[in-house]
């Protein structure tokens, strides 16, 4: 049997397999979130679309143009284009090129291949399917490539480099073409990976601005909550590495002694945690409009297209897209990768503070360009990456566990853990295999969240 038989058989067995387990392609119908009952639970259903509160509805539909149920069936669908996506990366292995979603409702997943032979298996899974030349894995290298060449060049005048799945590409945004022709020359790319995009406003971190609650750094400056943590019994929040560094002392908006950073990395990336005194409670909230509580029930990653929003103290709810995952940005203190890029808006007083899709922690404020007036682009430093890289567990309304002794790829699963797409574990005595990016909590046992989870 050739090579190309077995993996067009493997690629059909794995589709049919789990035919039973989603819905039927993207039906753009908010019932497509209500699983019969007895039956496993639904992507929406797992990652809690309902818990989307009204002002994120709302700022949904001012900043994407829609209705409160277009809005609705967006993070439904976009729930389920996750997951249809995550197994299909899985089935289509090497000749995965990437995914995203389009329309007023997310109603169109498209999932790129290298390989023909791969379409039918992807519109059965109710994507469109699109053959493209390079494999996301070959476009990461690419991207790779550019991050470790901009190490020793000055990058100011190319500050962006992404993988944009949908073009098939690696994209350079630059001020003067001449950088973006350097980097890529250092990086010895092949030209056919690339293009060369102009841009010109440089971006920047966002000091002294607020997201979510406020708080000051040494009692100076000023950043913003991301999202509540744990680390054993100790409480604490995630923000943005540019914040403060480690030992700096923090105090609330009501300037009462808060805590302590106990790391912080920047440039390179853009995180850090506080660790609090007792005076202050983890919850599993965002701070909302008017006060009140945005429900946090997990952190699986939105794909691109995905609507997410990002929550300020000094310009409120803002909503946009995702419009690339891996990218780098360099701030005039130096390279950050890597960051989801967005079209979500902020302004001085939101730096650090929470981005959030439905109910999903996505990550916390880096920086960007432009304002919320005549619009702007901003990028995120990645929520999983900021808990894995300190050992924290996110605060969610889910319950979270603390475990013992971080989980690892390939080892029994654990809550707390945070997991990438192709890790796999052992749970009940069967091997599974992670579809979306995410930290692990109770209730998210791979047998319970097949949006999540693939046995194999």
């Amino acid at each position: 049997m050739s090579h190309r038989h077995r993996h067009h058989r493997a690629v059909g067995a794995a589709v049919a397999a789990t035919a039973a387990l989603l819905v039927a392609g993207l039906s753009g119908s908010a019932s497509a979130g209500t699983a019969p009952a007895g039956s496993s639970p639904t992507a929406a259903e797992t990652l809690r679309t309902d818990a989307a509160p009204p002002a994120l509805l709302k700022a949904m539909q001012r900043d994407l143009g829609l209705d409160r149920g277009q809005a609705e069936r967006r993070l439904v669908n976009e729930a389920e284009a996750g997951a249809t996506a995550g197994r299909l990366r899985a089935a289509l292995g090497d000749d995965f090129a990437g995914a995203w979603v389009r329309g007023a409702e997310s109603g169109t997943l498209t999932v790129a291949t290298t390989d023909a032979g791969d379409v039918a298996a992807i519109e059965a899974r109710g994507a469109e399917a699109k053959v493209v030349r390079h494999s996301l894995a070959a476009l990461d290298a690419a991207k790779a490539r550019l991050d470790e060449a901009a190490a020793g060049l000055n990058t100011a005048d190319a500050p962006v480099w992404y993988v944009d799945t949908r073009d098939n590409t690696v994209v350079v945004e630059a001020i003067r073409p001449a950088a973006a022709r350097a980097l890529l020359a250092a990086a010895g790319v092949d030209r056919s990976l690339t293009r060369v995009e102009s841009r010109t406003e440089r971006p920047r971190t966002f000091y002294d601005l607020r997201g979510g609650e406020a708080y000051y750094i040494n009692n100076s400056s000023r950043c913003s909550i991301g999202f509540p943590v744990t680390k054993g019994t100790q409480q604490g929040f995630a923000t943005a590495g540019h914040c403060g560094r480690a030992g700096a002392a923090t105090t609330g908006a009501n300037r009462v002694a808060q805590g302590t950073f106990q790391g912080s990395v920047f440039p390179g990336r853009d995180m850090a945690w506080v660790a609090t005194n007792s005076s202050w409670t983890a919850t599993p909230y965002v701070l909302g409009a008017g006060g009140q509580n945005v429900q946090v029930t997990g952190s699986t990653a939105a794909p691109v297209g995905a609507s997410v929003c990002r929550s300020g103290s000094t310009t409120g709810w803002h909503c946009g897209t995702v419009t690339q995952l891996n990218s780098s940005v360099t701030y005039q203190e130096g390279t950050i990768s890597p960051v989801t890029k967005t079209t979500v808006c902020a302004e001085p007083g939101d730096s650090g503070g929470s981005y959030i899709s439905g109910s999903q922690a996505q990550g916390v404020t880096s920086g960007g360009s432009g304002d919320c007036r005549s619009g702007g682009e901003t990028f995120f430093q990645p929520i999983n990456a900021l808990l894995q890289n300190y050992g924290l567990t996110l605060k969610t309304t889910g319950g979270g566990e603390e475990p013992g002794e971080p989980g690892e790829p390939g080892g029994t699963w654990a809550a707390g853990t945070v997991y990438q797409p192709g890790d796999t574990v052992t749970y009940g005595g069967a091997t599974y295999r992670c579809l979306q990016g995410h930290q692990a909590h109770a209730g998210w046992e791979p047998p319970n969240v097949p949006a999540l989870w693939q046995r194999v």
